[in-house]
């Protein structure tokens, strides 16, 4: 037989195409051709699957070698495509049984020896191989990422030469077992933490409405150690968002799946991090931060810091819980429904008015310019953490409440969330703030008369509402009250901010 057929996956976002790697042996001159718009790292493929069938014992066919990658429309990059490829030359030079190939799939690098390595984005390819009724064949290196699925039904090699073996019948292959993974670790506890109270409370209702949160105050006050508190106090992922997690994280690394999988990702990039870092990027995209922070937090610290137009670009996926990168060679889009904490100083030189800040209000506001108007919209609390008031560090015994303890009031409050409306909070749409959240009359004229005077959006009204709903779950309330109302609006630190720096100025 001088043709054969193997299956592979392409990775093209979180989704996994077929690709029919196609091997036709002809006379001719001794060449292997690819075709199939393979990348550098495809058509390299050559020299590997070479060494590897001859390092293995087989013969290489002295024959012209046609390899078609199809769909050729389909951008092929990386060396997954290794190992169909060798398989489909064994298969068309009857040195391994052609007929069985049509029940597997396989990915795969190749190296000289014929050793098996991993690949990048081995989740997405293993889930659609189940869904297309054949069991994938990659290797070992990817054990730990494939065995996150579950009733998966893929099969994992060290060497070609298992894979020739199974495919013969003399042995099985590995079969990657499902594990169940432990419970979440100990993370860092909020007792840490002295003084700071309200900001503990604003990290409580963060983590229960799942809303964005803006720490504002002079270095040394505890904002980086309550944003990395902020994992402790929610909820574990599921199974279906845990997966989803590992698959996007499985495109950018290859068998570095964290053990407590179902631990909420949190992610940090640096201020000097670029546009592209964040959201994504490439001749065919690969994942940024926003998405590998997917159902977890991205936190940015010293966001002033930050690239303006970096930080615009964070707008569109904050609202819509996606990204959409296009390139002239692909178009992908990647989940990003992650919560935004960022910390930065109240001035540029880190303090508020006062003996410690020799800043003028002209240096602080154009300081405060480098963020816009709509991105601080996006932020559904704002809160100034100050510094400790005399006589806190002298007084260690006064009591301090742990993660554990607000982590239990953060699961009852997105409970009620769930079970009234099947989303938390701040994923609420205009109709459902509207049907959830409504305000007696009063209230809302109040509220209208707090939005004149601190100049706030029609975004900002709606995430104030948001904010004192998970208020009220939090304390058990049906019906939204002022005190709700006027705690939502207390942490509008920024706007004040602002205001009180153009008051300065006139």
């Amino acid at each position: 037989m001088s043709l054969s057929i193997a299956c592979t996956r392409a990775a093209i976002g979180v989704d996994a195409p077929l690709v029919s790697v196609e091997v036709h042996l002809s006379n001719g001159l001794p060449a292997l051709v690819l075709v199939g718009l393979p990348e550098t790292t495809v058509k390299e493929a050559r020299e590997r699957v070479r060494s590897a069938i001859l390092n293995c014992g087989f013969t290489f066919p002295a024959r012209r070698i046609t390899v078609n990658l199809a769909p050729a429309d389909l951008p092929k990059e990386g060396g997954r495509y290794d190992l169909p490829i060798a398989i489909a030359i064994l298969g068309a030079s009857e040195q391994i049984p052609a007929d069985k190939l049509s029940q597997y799939e396989f990915l795969g690098e190749l190296a000289l020896t014929g050793a098996l390595r991993g690949v990048q984005g081995a989740i997405p390819a293993a889930l659609a191989a189940s869904a297309a009724q054949r069991q994938l064949i990659l290797s070992t290196d990817n054990l730990s990422e494939v065995g996150l699925i579950k009733n998966g039904n893929s099969l994992t090699a060290g060497h070609l030469l298992e894979v020739c073996a199974f495919l013969h019948g003399q042995s099985p292959l590995g079969e990657a077992q499902y594990t169940q993974q432990d419970a979440l670790p100990q993370s860092e506890d909020l007792q840490d933490i002295i003084g700071q109270q309200q900001a503990k409370r604003a990290l409580e209702i963060t983590a229960a409405g799942g809303h964005n949160l803006l720490l504002i105050g002079p270095p040394g006050t505890g904002k980086t150690m309550l944003a990395t508190r902020l994992n402790g106090l929610m909820p574990p992922l599921s199974d279906a968002e845990a997966l989803e997690s590992a698959a996007i994280t499985s495109l950018s690394s290859i068998g570095a799946m964290r053990r407590q999988w179902r631990q909420r990702p949190f992610r940090s990039p640096h201020h000097t991090s670029s546009r592209y870092a964040l959201v994504g990027g490439g001749s065919i995209p690969k994942p940024g931060e926003i998405s590998l922070a997917h159902h977890g937090v991205l936190f940015l610290d010293e966001l002033p810091e930050f690239d303006r137009k970096t930080l615009e670009a964070l707008r569109e996926p904050l609202e819509s819980g996606e990204i959409c990168i296009s390139r002239a060679r692909a178009r992908v889009t990647y989940p990003a429904r992650f919560q935004l904490v960022a910390a930065m100083n109240p001035s540029p030189g880190g303090h508020y008015h006062g003996p410690h800040n020799l800043c003028t209000p002209q240096q602080t506001l154009r300081y405060l310019n480098r963020l816009s108007g709509p991105f601080l919209d996006r932020f559904d609390l704002s809160l100034e953490v100050p510094l400790l008031p005399s006589g806190t560090l002298s007084n260690p015994h006064i009591a301090r409440e742990g993660s554990e303890v607000v982590r239990l009031r953060v699961l009852a409050a997105r409970e009620k969330q769930m079970m009234r409306g099947g989303k938390i909070n701040a994923h609420l749409n205009p109709t459902e703030i509207y049907q959830y959240c409504q305000l007696e009359r009063q209230d809302a004229l109040w509220l209208e008369e707090v939005l004149n005077q601190l100049g706030l959006s029609v975004r900002a009204w709606q995430r104030i509402l948001k904010v004192a709903r998970t208020i009220a779950d939090l304390a058990g309330d049906e019906q939204l009250q002022r005190e709700h109302l006027q705690e939502a609006v207390s942490y509008r630190g920024i706007d004040r901010l602002l205001i009180h720096l153009h008051k300065s100025l006139e």
